[in-house]
């Protein structure tokens, strides 16, 4: 992951809005009326626009906007974890939620996960989350929940090399230099069913043991690594009653351990990690601050670290960082527009937000995202008019910072 001494570079997160043919696309090869061959003609010619677009833009590192990640329906905040559950042999399938899986209470010392359905947000705001008028993200999750019921492997080679070999593809004809995919961290990945594994951490190793074969993949292709692994900030929302602060760090610790061993001796100045709340629209009052993570968050072995930055549940959090010293060589990848409101942000406040960061921890450390995916969250005219500020908004933070 490249810097600059000279401007701030731009980049975004991951899921980009599908077009209506590609959600097309998706529906016919879910039910089988399209060939494989039809279907990977029309994934290749979006790929190609998408990246060509993001380049007329001016962003700088691209990415496939997650379009092997299949969606069905323009508004979907799952696709980033549900293609793993193809991808990974040992898991079947159960017609039930993951809202509604049900899971014992957490005590003192013994931290577990509570089910998506018993967030603290959605007790909070019940209402809301259940009146389908509100505005707020109101989905009962997956229909279909994964259970891992033998020994996990990564058996999705066929469908990762066709991704890599269809944005490798695009790369190069736009002449675009460098770019970006995504892949599943293991404290994600791992919160789903398990019947087979001894315990939770035996689980989580094997989860990291078997997404390190796309991690290989993915930079043995010379691109880009990103990890999404929510599960870091996200699972804070998750535990019922409410554990302390140093609980919950001991907890998500080992998860980084597990990240950390699904990546060691790879090249880490290729790989950057992507830190979310869930992202969903809704209140995310029960949020944990990054101020009592950001430890946790620097002890992820990558070079660049991406987060939320541009909601306003969490971009007054800029301030953080007056107080963190960021570790020499590690670059910062804050998000500057946001999934979270329909209105675009002005290239001004753009670069407000960007200088911050940069009179932080030094411009030549920061680079311009967004603050989490924009696909399947907002409308594509909205998502790419976002992505226009977000270079306007960079442009206007170099004339500051270097003039």
């Amino acid at each position: 992951m490249r810097s600059s001494s000279d401007r701030i570079l731009t980049t975004q997160v991951g899921s980009l809005p599908r077009p209506d043919d590609v959600l097309e696309l998706n529906r016919h090869r879910a039910d089988g009326s399209i060939t494989e061959q039809r279907y990977r003609n029309g994934l290749e010619r979006a790929t190609a626009d998408l990246v060509e677009r993001q380049r007329r833009i001016g962003l700088d590192v691209v990415g496939d906007g997650e379009f092997g990640k299949a969606m069905t329906q323009k508004v979907d905040y799952g696709a980033w974890w549900s293609y793993s559950f193809q991808r990974l042999g040992g898991l079947e399938l159960e017609d039930v939620s993951l809202f509604d899986i049900t899971h014992r209470p957490s005590k003192a010392g013994d931290i577990t996960l509570g089910s998506f359905g018993d967030r603290r947000d959605r007790a909070l705001f019940a209402d809301a989350y259940t009146d389908p008028t509100s505005g707020v993200f109101t989905s009962g999750g997956p229909a279909m929940a994964p259970v891992c019921r033998g020994p996990l492997a990564y058996v999705g080679y066929e469908a990762l090399h066709t991704d890599i070999a269809r944005f490798r593809k695009a790369l190069d004809e736009s002449g675009v230099d460098e770019g970006f995919m995504t892949s599943i961290g293991p404290g994600s990945c791992s919160r789903i069913g398990n019947e087979y594994y001894e315990d939770e951490e035996e689980f989580l190793y094997a989860c990291a043991e078997a997404m390190r074969e796309e991690y290989k993949a993915i930079i043995d292709a010379g691109l880009i690594l990103q990890l999404d692994d929510p599960a870091i900030a996200e699972n804070w929302d998750q535990i019922n009653p409410e554990p302390s602060v140093e609980a919950y760090k001991r907890f998500t610790m080992s998860r980084v351990e597990a990240l950390n061993h699904a990546i060691r001796g790879l090249p880490k100045d290729r790989i950057r990690f992507h830190l979310c709340w869930g992202s969903w629209h809704g209140p995310h009052v029960t949020d944990l601050p990054m101020r009592d993570l950001v430890d946790v968050l620097l002890a992820i072995d990558v070079r660049t670290y991406a987060f939320e930055a541009g909601n306003v549940r969490h971009e007054h959090e800029w301030k953080v960082w007056r107080d963190v010293t960021l570790p020499e060589g590690k670059l910062l990848l804050p998000g500057v527009v946001s999934h979270a409101t329909n209105v675009v942000e002005h290239p001004e406040l753009v670069a407000d937000r960007i200088v911050k960061f940069a009179e932080c921890v030094g411009r030549e450390n920061v680079l311009a995202s967004t603050d989490c995916g924009l696909g399947g969250r907002l409308h594509p005219q909205i998502a790419w008019a976002k992505l226009e500020a977000l270079r306007q908004g960079a442009d206007l933070a170099t004339e500051r910072l270097w003039s």
